[in-house]
């Protein structure tokens, strides 16, 4: 009886109506910002907020390009620096997988100039182009975070795939490895600095992948970013020449993840292991060559598995079989 009166005093006072409606909206909007979803949103919120405080320079055609290659060299370092170290550091060498080779400076500087060269000259003038087509604007949320892991996992199986078909390609066609691809193969033992010594085309075509992973799965700025580290350090670590006992593929459980020593057979069969990453792709292809384990391991006492590695012992054992 006395909701009644109330109720058809504000339905004769549209003030009052407006009012009401006014607080229920509110109330509304407030509870969509508190619905569970968006606690992943807040852990990267402040992190997100802190980066777009530098929005003149993220927002910058220099931007990409620097923080490629600040991004890459930063990675490049550590192992320029144990390769210098480990002639006169015997317990580094049990970590590489060619404990007698160690690239020297006419090695190293012609993969340092060339990655250079190539930023400033070719990357530099496509990014200023897109950015002149397409100016970042940044949005005013972070990525909820579950989603952010999400497509960073997504756009690396992506990058695998695409990248899986192109490099058997190029080395299945004679002419395309011999034009685009062969020179990224002229370091017989690879080592960091020469993860992008590669052609103008190879290094677009890895460009245009991130590219297009990222805008097919419409990934937010800072997802991007954060990708673009993972894949960066991934492709150093693979091309590093060192098997430590926390190297990606040893943190990736069932084999799935092929890792240095994976990749380094590449560069020493180049009929094997043509994925950057997983090992999925080369199963199915039957492409997928297993390397021995580090002399640290060869102790291990267990099974070799599909991820590759082997022990000297079970080597032995399949010289026998």
């Amino acid at each position: 009886m006395g909701a009644e009166p109330v109720l058809r005093k504000v339905r004769g006072e549209p003030a009052a109506a407006a009012s009401v409606r006014s607080l229920a909206m509110s109330y509304y909007n407030s509870s969509e910002l508190l619905v569970p979803g968006s606690a992943g949103q807040l852990v990267l919120q402040p992190l997100w907020d802190r980066l777009k405080t530098w929005e003149a320079l993220t927002g910058s055609p220099f931007f990409p390009v620097f923080f490629s290659i600040i991004t890459y060299l930063g990675f490049c370092l550590p192992f320029v620096v144990l390769d210098v170290l480990c002639p006169w550091v015997p317990a580094l060498r049990r970590y590489k997988i060619h404990p007698d080779f160690s690239p020297s400076a006419l090695q190293l500087l012609p993969c340092l100039g060339q990655t250079l060269y190539q930023h400033v000259v070719f990357v530099f003038p496509a990014t200023l182009l897109h950015w002149a087509q397409s100016p970042a604007l940044l949005p005013a949320e972070a990525p909820e975070l579950l989603q952010m892991l999400r497509h960073i996992v997504f756009c690396l199986l992506l990058f695998d795939t695409e990248f899986f078909a192109w490099h058997v390609l190029h080395h299945r066609v004679p002419w395309l490895y011999r034009t685009f691809h062969k020179v990224h193969h002229q370091n017989a033992s690879s080592f960091a600095l020469a993860t992008q010594y590669m052609s103008v085309w190879e290094l677009f075509s890895l460009g245009f992948f991130d590219m297009l992973n990222t805008r097919l799965l419409d990934c937010h700025p800072l997802t991007v970013l954060i990708f673009h580290v993972v894949n960066i350090w991934l492709s150093v670590e693979d091309h590093s020449g060192y098997d430590f006992p926390w190297s990606t593929h040893r943190l990736v459980p069932f084999g799935w993840y092929g890792g240095v020593a994976h990749h380094d057979l590449h560069h020493s069969h180049f009929n094997c292991n043509y994925a950057p990453y997983f090992t999925h792709w080369d199963k199915l292809l039957g492409t997928l060559k297993r390397a021995p384990l580090p002399a640290w391991l060869s102790g291990c006492g267990g099974s070799p598995s599909d991820s590759g590695p082997l022990c000297s012992s079970h080597l032995n054992q399949e010289k026998h079989t």
